[in-house]
């Protein structure tokens, strides 16, 4: 073994145990508590804490002071490495609507970026927030650069990834998106629907074809009406995952509880939306090529005050889910876990604490604040 985590409280298949975890090749190996530990292994003492599943952010667009439009294949790991002192183990790389040219530039980085050696978050792949997304809720989508739907272009930024689009975000009522969606499927690409004012039907078509989550559900988008439930109805009544941004401020508490009430604690994901704020102070900053102002931690665009992304980190998500909602962190930690991996599929390898699983690990002291993270069973270092 090339490490231990000893004595602390391990969560295993919702509940936690007195279990030591042994590391194998950046691999889990749950081991007796009181099993003998092998010479020259790195031991880590967890007494008094508890061993949690790295958390997995597939909805982000940046942190301290970086924002992925922009950011260098060397940025991309700044900001992997400021989410992983916050808990995140695994993320996606949120490219918000740009030009062809740029967004080609920002997955050419991302290649860059899983060449080199890093002290953080493992960068899984990458979402596109758009183009193909509705003018009306484009939030702070820049308006000249959405379109209709194409498959082609979309084939011609898979194959430049190869392979690493794991996750698009598009609205249904673009036109010729909805019959689109199986074959953006076919390119190994997890489709989620937002950012629009989509009907009821048009969007329950959309789930039908293939789509399988929400992006940030209630925001950026139509909301729901008695008589015209549209893309908001949809997406509750359907068995869809739907993204949450919780940090109190995109969705009131009660709203947060009546999402987990409505979808099930399975079908939840929270996510941050974080910009290049998160982690620094207020001020003034970019979100793509939006001019944001972020005041008490709120991130608006300077333009018009539309909320544009948040501050928020997956440690901070996961205290406020608990505290909005009363419930305990062993019913809650899947919406940081389980869930993200299941909907962009990497369960077989994140998102829990199993047997030959990725050693992404997390310790929490008795507040659940974050204390060190573990990435393929390395420890992350906090100074760096």
């Amino acid at each position: 073994m090339e490490q231990y985590i000893v004595n602390g409280k391990v969560f295993l298949d919702g509940s936690f145990q007195e279990k030591t975890i042994g590391v194998e090749g950046g691999c889990i190996r749950i081991l007796p508590k009181d099993g003998a530990l092998e010479e020259g292994a790195k031991v880590y003492d967890a007494e008094g804490k508890k061993v949690v599943p790295g958390f997995l952010d597939i909805h982000t667009h940046g942190a301290v002071g970086v924002d992925v439009n922009a950011a260098t294949a060397e940025e991309l790991g700044k900001i992997g490495h400021f989410m992983a002192t916050q808990g995140t183990t695994s993320w996606l790389c949120s490219v918000l609507t740009d030009t062809k040219e740029q967004t080609l530039w920002c997955i050419d980085e991302f290649k860059k970026h899983k060449k080199l050696e890093n002290d953080g978050a493992d960068l899984l792949g990458i979402h596109l927030e758009g183009p193909f997304l509705a003018k009306e809720f484009k939030g702070a989508m820049p308006e000249h650069l959405l379109r209709d739907a194409d498959v082609e272009l979309l084939k011609e930024y898979q194959e430049a990834a190869e392979g690493n689009i794991r996750y698009l975000t598009v609205s249904p009522e673009i036109e010729g998106i909805v019959d689109a969606i199986p074959a953006v499927r076919d390119l190994g690409i997890v489709v989620a629907i937002g950012h629009s004012g989509a009907d009821y039907d048009t969007s329950m078509k959309a789930i039908e074809n293939g789509a399988a989550s929400c992006t940030h559900i209630f925001n950026a988008m139509k909301l729901l009406h008695q008589h015209f439930p549209a893309i908001m109805g949809a997406a509750m009544e359907s068995d869809i995952y739907c993204e949450a941004i919780c940090d109190g401020r995109h969705l009131h508490p009660g709203v947060v509880r009546l999402l987990i009430k409505t979808k099930g604690l399975d079908r939840v994901v929270a996510i941050t939306d974080s910009i290049m704020a998160a982690g620094l102070p207020d001020g003034n900053y970019k979100l793509g090529v939006n001019d944001v102002v972020v005041v008490d931690g709120d991130a608006k665009l300077a333009s018009n005050g539309v909320r544009a992304g948040s501050t928020l980190t997956t440690g901070q998500a996961l205290k406020n889910i608990m505290k909005f909602t009363g419930r305990p962190i062993e019913e809650v930690l899947q919406l940081l876990t389980v869930n993200p991996a299941k909907l962009i599929g990497v369960f077989d390898k994140k998102g829990s604490i199993a047997d030959g699983k990725d050693a992404d690990l997390v310790i929490l002291d008795e507040e659940n604040n974050v204390k060190d993270t573990f990435v393929r069973g390395k420890q992350v270092n906090k100074e760096s």
